[in-house]
């Protein structure tokens, strides 16, 4: 246990050394160093990870206590970490992937200056550390701190070059939205401790504690929980913040859009999945909110023409399925979804990125095509990624959505036929941009095209790595109906209080699978023709524009809740602040001075006036006393003991 207890520590320290190593000494370290450092903690604690993952494997889960947090009469919330079945899994994840991106990034991001090469690594580590204190926290606190720390690393990272005002806009309007979620995830900590005096997952996710919570009380829990993985997750309504995170640099992307930040919300239902599942109001609005967002965001992808636009909703689609999955209680269904994912996306924004670095940081796909042949590492792997995605066999992202589709097909058929719908598009907006980056003629400029190369190998080798994983990640998923054994199935038994894969025939699973492998193929096969030689101009239909411009949703956020709150700031600081609040504090001084000027007029010098108002006084003072005791007695009362 106390080796355990080293070994975690090791886990989350190594990151916060390699923020702290670069952020103090950003001004003295060369970039080689930075390069090294920065990569090299993460890599160690990816290293810590597969030991933590084994150890798990052979001797079960592993909770250590290190202090207490907060310690009262009534509520006592330790710093405890914990290692089971599905933080490991999300450990190996965050720390392996993010290793990938931490050496991607140390080529992508060579043109910076030293310090703030250091100032990118060293908000890069901290995203890391705070990512890893949320899977590990063995309570809501401790997950939260982490919640709210990567929520400000994405804030930093959004707006890394600061100096542009639209990307700290892209990086405030990220911070803002998340914080909305964020006090739901609070309400529902505070809401917790008033019902329960704990927020230990130990002693939360149990049938003793089940039992002292009515259905009100589930249900209101749970749907605040929602609200918190909304706001980190992107769902509607909380979902525009995460196209315009693009703002930072592409590896930023990558590892905010694939497998730490956004799938925090996951996570977070899936490790309170014992709450969620005696709750079917719950289900069903995750459920709904879920598909609804994987449509929404997928015909916004179809129109877009920014590269990384059109992998940022992709993203939001996605997250989409997972919470379909989480609503119809395929929780092992999503978190398969989670890694697969974090797979094939970080393999497509770490290829999106090299395409930008060959073309000069061009990232309009109408300006490129005829990569193929000029980038052919990224070319291949990037296909990948898009088989992957679409959904095809026997790529991983097939095996994740399928099982997802079977459990939606179960639970309610109508969310399996917008799930196919969501998977249609999927495949034709992703092969869309494939064949507008990659084939056909070169559209760019003249100085482009003699510029374009293929990127260094600190660059390509994750996008080799990636890409393997993409095409043979599924393996830990394979279903009983093509001969598999689910291992992430059995590997979750112990987090999942009824893990649930779908009870269907073997006969009705792969007339399932064949009915959305076929729709993902005639959606790809549609784009290549379409636009191997082709490419979209601007929309001239209604719906074309209604799409190119995300539904107006944006607009609509800026005059239905924006400006009407800039109008009530401004009221306030003009009004209340100006008029109200300056103007009490500002006529007390005033009136003290009016009062001031005209009672020293008094004090004239002249004897004749001292006389008259002292004859003044005593005659009032004579007149109140013969008309009434009062002043007689005030004065005893006031010389009594």
């Amino acid at each position: 246990m106390t080796f355990m207890k080293i070994v975690i520590a090791l886990i989350i320290l190594w990151p916060l050394a390699g923020f702290l190593f670069n952020g103090l000494g950003r001004n003295y370290w060369s970039k080689k160093v930075i390069a090294y450092k920065a990569t090299g903690y993460i890599v160690c604690s990816f290293i810590a990870s597969i030991f933590a993952f084994i150890q798990i494997q052979n001797h079960g889960a592993v909770s250590v206590h290190y202090f207490d947090f907060i310690n009262t009469a009534t509520v006592k919330i330790p710093f405890d970490f914990k290692v089971d079945a599905l933080s490991s899994l999300f450990l190996l994840v965050i720390t392996g992937v993010g290793s990938l991106i931490h050496l991607y990034s140390t080529a992508y991001m060579k043109e910076e200056t030293a310090p703030h090469y250091a100032r990118y690594f060293a908000y890069l580590n901290l995203f890391i550390f705070s990512m890893l204190l949320l899977v590990l926290g063995d309570n809501y606190v401790i997950m939260f701190i982490g919640w709210e720390g990567v929520g400000l690393c994405s804030y930093l990272l959004i707006g890394y070059w600061f100096t542009n005002g639209a990307y700290n806009y892209a990086a405030k309007k990220a911070f803002i939205m998340n914080r909305i979620g964020d006090l739901g995830f609070l309400l529902a900590i505070f809401w917790l401790i008033v019902k329960l005096g704990t927020v230990n997952y130990s002693e939360v996710l149990t049938a003793e504690s089940l039992a002292k919570l009515s259905s009100a009380d589930i249900t209101g829990i749970t749907l605040l929980l929602f609200v918190g993985a909304m706001g980190k997750s992107a769902q509607i309504p909380l979902f525009t913040w995460l196209p315009d995170a693009m703002a930072g640099p592409t590896p930023v992307s990558a590892l905010i859009h694939a497998a730490t930040m956004v799938t925090a919300g996951i996570y977070m239902i899936t490790r309170s999945n014992i709450l969620f599942s005696h709750s079917e109001i719950t289900q069903n609005v995750i459920a709904i909110i879920g598909i609804s967002t994987a449509l929404l965001a997928a015909t916004i992808a179809i129109k877009q023409n920014d590269i990384k636009k059109v992998l940022a909703y992709s993203t939001v689609s996605q997250l989409g399925y997972m919470f379909l999955g989480l609503g119809v209680g395929a929780y092992s269904g999503a978190v398969f979804h989670v890694i697969t994912h974090a797979f094939f996306k970080a393999l497509l924004f770490l290829g999106a990125g090299s395409v930008i670095h060959a073309m000069h940081h061009e990232q309009d796909i109408r300006k490129m095509g005829g990569l193929k042949s000029r980038l052919p590492i990224t070319h291949i792997t990037f296909l990948i990624g898009c088989i992957a995605i679409a959904g095809v066999p026997p790529f991983s992202g097939f095996f994740s959505k399928d099982e997802i589709l079977a459990a939606a097909f179960e639970k309610n058929k109508i969310y399996w036929v917008l799930g196919l719908v969501g998977a249609a598009m999927t495949a034709f907006y992703m092969f869309r941009l494939y064949a507008t980056t990659f084939l056909g003629k070169f559209r760019g400029t003249n100085d482009q095209e003699s510029h374009l190369h293929e990127s260094p190998m600190a660059m390509t080798l994750p996008l080799i790595i990636l890409a393997i994983l993409s095409a043979i990640g599924g393996v830990i998923g394979i279903p009983h109906s093509l001969g598999g054994h689910h291992w992430l199935t059995g590997q979750l038994s112990s987090i999942v209080a009824e893990p649930k894969e779908a009870m269907l025939s073997v006969s009705t699973e792969w007339i399932l699978m064949l009915v959305s492998v076929a729709i993902a193929v005639i959606a790809l096969l549609i784009a290549l023709a379409r636009y191997s030689k082709h490419t979209d101009e601007e929309p001239t239909t209604t719906l074309g524009k209604f799409f190119y411009h995300k539904w107006y949703i944006d607009e609509l956020y800026q005059k239905a809740i924006v400006a009407p709150l800039d109008q009530f700031a401004l009221f306030l600081k003009e009004f209340i602040e100006k008029k109200v609040i300056d103007g009490a504090v500002n006529g007390t001084g005033k009136l003290v001075q009016f009062s001031a000027r005209k009672v020293r007029l008094i004090q004239n010098g002249q004897v004749g006036y001292y006389i008259l108002f002292m004859v003044f006084g005593i005659v009032t003072l004579f007149l109140i006393w013969f008309n009434d005791y009062s002043i007689l007695q005030f004065i005893n009362k006031l010389t009594q003991k």
